[in-house]
């Protein structure tokens, strides 16, 4: 009875030193394409940015007037108007090395400023709409939540708020072009959110866990 179970043992090892071997070298061949990249990248001359999908806010469209008296709207109304000065960009899905080989290495700091500056544009948004939404501006909320997702945004929040907006105001058709524009997402955000719009309880309105 020993020697079956010895030679069960045995195969078993043999199999984990396989798996072992394989991981190492499928682990090796990766590190070596990243740094075989990454030394491509950091010789690639720097490229002209201006056909880069820069972000435009369009300030004559968006609520400021809306309880412009309140210290938190204030506060980002300011921060956006601050960003509409600025060059944005949404790069997500993106790593630096990718940004240095389409746009050349000496380009990275100012694309990683672009891409900054729409991460906080992107949140900021959200706050806003939110922050009216529960004020009961709804229609105001939808203008900020539709640019956003414009953007591209990956932000969940803005995506779950536009379908509860959707549904209280008789647009659940909407909800659908949401999905499709979430599919286009660059982002590890993108099957999480496209799963929430897809499972959307139209019964559930509720925003504050977003």
């Amino acid at each position: 009875m020993i020697l079956p179970y010895f030679a069960s043992f045995i195969v078993f090892i043999i199999l984990i030193a396989y798996e072992i071997r394989k991981n190492t070298k499928i682990a090796r061949i990766q590190e070596e394409s990243f740094w075989d990249r990454e030394t491509r990248a950091n010789s690639t001359r720097k490229k002209p940015l201006d056909a880069l999908p820069y972000v435009r806010i369009p300030l004559d469209a968006l609520p400021f007037q809306i309880m412009s008296e309140d210290p938190r709207i204030l506060e980002l109304h300011q921060a956006v108007q601050n960003l509409a000065e600025k060059k944005i960009v949404n790069l997500t899905g993106l790593t630096n090395t990718d940004l240095k080989l389409k746009y050349g290495a000496a380009n990275l700091t100012t694309l990683s400023q672009y891409d900054q500056d729409y991460t906080m544009l992107a949140r900021t948004l959200q706050k806003w709409a939110l922050l009216l939404y529960e004020n009961g501006y709804l229609n105001e909320a939808q203008q900020i939540l539709e640019f956003a997702v414009s953007t591209r945004t990956d932000v969940s929040g803005s995506y779950r708020l536009l379908a509860s907006i959707y549904h209280q105001t008789g647009y659940t058709s909407k909800i659908n072009d949401l999905i499709e524009t979430a599919k286009t997402l660059q982002s590890v955000m993108k099957n999480p959110i496209v799963r929430m719009l897809q499972e959307f309880d139209p019964y559930n309105d509720s925003p504050h866990s977003l």
